[in-house]
This record gives structure tokens, C-alpha cells and sequence, in this order.
């Protein structure tokens, strides 16, 4: 018998059929003999009614009350799945974060998982139910309700798969799995069977929304196997996990994108110590995160210009703020530009292969496409380009690196999916949920 935590998002709970389609195959998994943990998300396009509701209120909700409305969402998701299980003749029981006690620490909004007490999650599978737990959300020592950012429900599968000791984390999504490319924009995107932790925090934080990037972050520190499937099918998804040897012998696994991005460039200002620090304490200070930065020196070495990239939606405050800023350090001017995208390949293979950024910019110049920065990490590069050849760039780069073709040879699958019978029963799962299991320590912010 196996523990099975599988986590079932926005759309798929987003009316009541879809509720009841998720209760079928949750039934299904419990009939064929596995222990359920189920985490699900409000249903579809609530959330963004919960804070259209608040804004009406206030302009500027209090987080700490915008986070008692929000966690309702999840709510009612729990009670009528619990409801729509219980309809099948299986045994179930909701659970919100406070009830679960999933401890956060006081950041509303934004709020990070310091431990999980798996009593009651046990308890109830130990009496045969299946156990639904509200996902997104937790509760401080002080029992105030915390809210963990937009895809926080991935977080909170992950984080109870570890704590409970799980042998895999099931994520159902609108796709059937990670692709080399978005499926949507490339015909011939190729689904991988399994890609590794690095690999997905990468395309998760570079435009890819099949995870939240915290959530794989978790995991891979916890050691947690994530199946990436679709609730639309039976057929098998795709394994994120530890990355091995024959993960380096692909060079680039996957193309991502994102057109949500702006570029602010301060010109010929002064090239000297702490002028940086001024410019992006500033930027810091209004909670703006800044992704990208090239600093390039003039040949006298006497001024400078500083380019970076933020999020599209904080541009125009940026922009105020950096030109306030400009004044102080003695800017010559302040250049916008909101038309950009950045395109990345990601490939753990990068590591030991030479010559991928070459080809990159390479076949990036034959379609005449002009390179405005360049980003790299140990297994990425990334160019920001006009928006505009943001589709060509990743049809180009996908045909570049041969990733519509199938791999040279079928690697076996890291983990066995709920299909199977995994490891010890309710005995050796609780055993282990008490020696050290993961109780959830802090999740590090990317």
C-alpha cells in the first residue's frame, strides 16, 4: 500500500462536475488499495472574485485581512469534494490549514511553511478516509490565517508529502506534463518523461507555469518525487526529480519564455562606488524584484550605464522611482522599454557540453533577431529580445536544439506512480512521519 498526496487545482475543481470528476479518480486511487491525501485550490477565477471584492472595499487591503478572505476559497473546495467523495461511498474528511496546523511564519501573502503536525492527516487515514486538505494556506503560532502566493497549493502538496513521508507528489494540471516547449505555441513540443529539480526551478522561474517555483524548490530539498499529469487522462505525466548521469547527456531539455517583462536603462551615470546600491536599495524598497542586470563602462571609465528588467506590472513604478534616483546620482537620462521578452533554454547538460550559448545566439542572428541582454546560470542562457520575435525565437531555438525528436533511449521511471503498490503500509508510514520526516522546515525564497 502506498501514501499518494495529489493536489488538483483551480479548473479542476472549477464547477461541480469537474468537482465530481476529481472525486471519481480519488475514489478510484483509495479502491485500489493506496492511502489519499488530496490538496485542492479554490475553484477557478475565485480567488480573483475574493480580492475584486476586497479592493471594492478598500483600495489598499490590509494583507492580514486580505488573507481571512482569500483562504474562504479553499474552503468551500474541501467541503464539497469531502461531500462529492463521500457520495461514492469512500470515507473522507476536509481539513483547512489551521486544522491541519500547517505553521507559517507572519508574512501575509507571501507566507513561508516553518512545520506540519501530520496528527490528524494520520488519524484519518488510519481510520480509512481520505483526508482533504484545504491548499495556499496555513496559520501562525499567534493563530492568525497566512495565505503562501499565488500557486500556493503546490507548496502545500509538497510540503505534506514530506511531511508525511509520501512516495510521490501528484500535481493535475490542464497539460499532461512538462513539455520541451509550450505545446500551445511550438506543434511539435515534446513531453519529457522526467526532468530534474534544477532543471524545473529553472523553467519555473523563466515563464513556464506548469509549477510554483517554491514548490519545486521543497521538494527538492525534501527529497520529494513530483508526477506532473493530467486529470483528463489516465496516461502517465512527467517525474520531476534528482537529476542524474543520464540527465547530462541532454544538453538542453527544455525552451521557455516570457513577454511579461520591461527594461529600464539609467545612462552616464557616474562610475563610482555606491551608486548601484543607491539605485536598486530604492528599487528594493518598493518591493519591486529585479531579474535581470548589465552594467557597461564608457572607455574613460568615468560614467556608466545601468540596464535591469522587471515585471511588466511594476514598470511604471519603477520607472517614477529610477528617474527620482537618476537625479541624486547624476543620471544623463532614464530610457523604458515595455515591448521586450526574455527566451531561455535550460539543460542540465550545459555543465559538461561547450558551445550551447554560440549556437544559441547563432541561430538567433539568422533570423535577423537582435540580442538586448544576456543572462546565464550553470545550466541556462537567457536573451532578452523585442517582444515581437519572442513565438519565432522559441520555434527557432526549439528546431536548434533537435527537441521535437525523441530521445535515443527510454530511461526507466524514477518512481512508481499510484498505480502500483509502493512501500510500507500504515505502520512504517507513521514510523517514519515520527522519526524525522520532514516537519516542514522554511522554504527558501528564490
Amino acid at each position: 500500500m502506498a501514501l499518494i498526496v495529489q493536489k488538483y487545482g483551480g479548473t479542476r475543481v472549477g464547477d461541480v462536475e469537474r468537482i465530481r470528476n476529481v472525486a471519481r479518480r480519488v475514489a478510484a486511487t483509495r479502491q485500489a488499495g493506496h492511502d489519499v491525501v488530496v490538496v485542492v485550490s479554490a475553484m477557478a477565477r475565485e480567488t480573483d472574485r475574493l480580492l475584486a471584492l476586497a479592493h471594492q472595499v478598500a483600495e489598499r487591503p490590509n494583507e492580514r485581512e486580505l488573507d481571512v478572505i482569500l483562504a474562504t476559497g479553499e474552503q468551500v473546495s474541501i467541503g464539497l469534494l469531502s461531500l462529492a467523495i463521500q457520495e461514492l461511498g469512500c470515507r473522507a474528511r476536509s481539513f483547512t490549514g489551521n486544522q491541519v496546523r500547517i505553521l507559517t511564519d507572519q508574512t501575509h501573502s507571501q507566507a513561508r511553511i516553518l512545520r506540519i503536525d501530520t496528527r490528524r492527516v494520520l488519524e484519518a487515514l488510519e481510520a480509512g478516509e481520505v483526508a482533504i486538505v484545504a491548499g495556499f494556506q496555513g496559520v501562525t503560532a499567534e493563530e492568525e490565517v497566512t495565505t503562501l502566493g499565488r500557486g500556493g497549493s503546490d507548496l502545500t502538496a509538497v510540503a505534506m508529502a514530506a511531511a508525511l513521508g509520501a512516495q510521490v507528489c501528484e500535481i493535475y494540471t490542464d497539460v499532461e506534463g512538462v513539455y520541451t516547449a509550450d505545446p500551445d505555441l511550438v506543434p511539435t513540443a515534446r513531453k519529457l518523461r522526467r526532468i530534474s529539480y534544477e532543471e524545473m526551478l529553472e523553467l519555473a522561474s523563466l515563464g513556464a507555469r506548469v509549477l510554483q517555483t517554491r514548490s519545486v524548490e521543497y521538494a527538492k530539498n525534501y527529497h520529494v518525487p513530483i508526477h506532473v499529469r493530467s486529470s483528463f487522462s489516465e496516461g502517465g505525466g512527467t517525474f520531476v526529480v534528482a537529476e542524474d548521469a543520464a540527465m547530462e547527456k541532454v544538453v538542453v531539455s527544455g525552451i521557455a519564455y516570457n513577454v511579461n517583462e520591461a527594461k529600464i536603462t539609467v545612462a552616464g551615470v557616474a562610475d563610482r562606488p555606491g551608486v548601484a546600491a543607491k539605485l536598486f536599495g530604492a528599487v528594493a524598497e518598493a518591493n519591486v524584484v529585479v531579474d535581470m542586470i548589465v552594467q557597461n563602462v564608457s572607455q574613460d571609465g568615468s560614467t556608466t550605464d545601468i540596464s535591469f528588467t522587471v515585471g511588466r506590472p511594476d514598470y511604471r513604478k519603477t520607472l517614477e522611482i529610477v528617474r527620482g534616483v537618476a537625479v541624486e546620482i547624476g543620471g544623463a537620462a532614464v530610457l523604458g522599454n515595455d515591448q521586450i521578452a526574455k527566451v531561455s533554454i535550460v539543460g542540465v547538460g550545459m555543465r559538461t557540453h561547450s558551445g550551447v550559448a554560440a549556437r544559441m545566439f547563432e541561430a538567433l542572428a539568422r533570423e535577423k533577431i537582435n540580442i538586448l541582454m544576456i543572462s546565464t546560470s550553470e545550466i541556462k542562457v537567457s536573451c532578452v529580445i523585442e517582444a515581437r520575435y519572442a513565438e519565432l525565437a522559441v520555434r527557432t531555438l526549439h528546431d536548434t536544439f533537435g527537441l521535437g525528436e525523441p530521445p535515443r533511449e527510454e530511461e526507466p521511471l524514477p518512481v512508481s506512480t499510484g498505480a502500483a503498490p509502493g512501500r510500507a503500509g500504515r505502520g512504517g508510514r507513521r514510523g517514519a512521519a515520527r522519526r524525522g520526516a520532514p516537519r516542514a522546515r522554511a522554504a527558501r525564497r528564490r
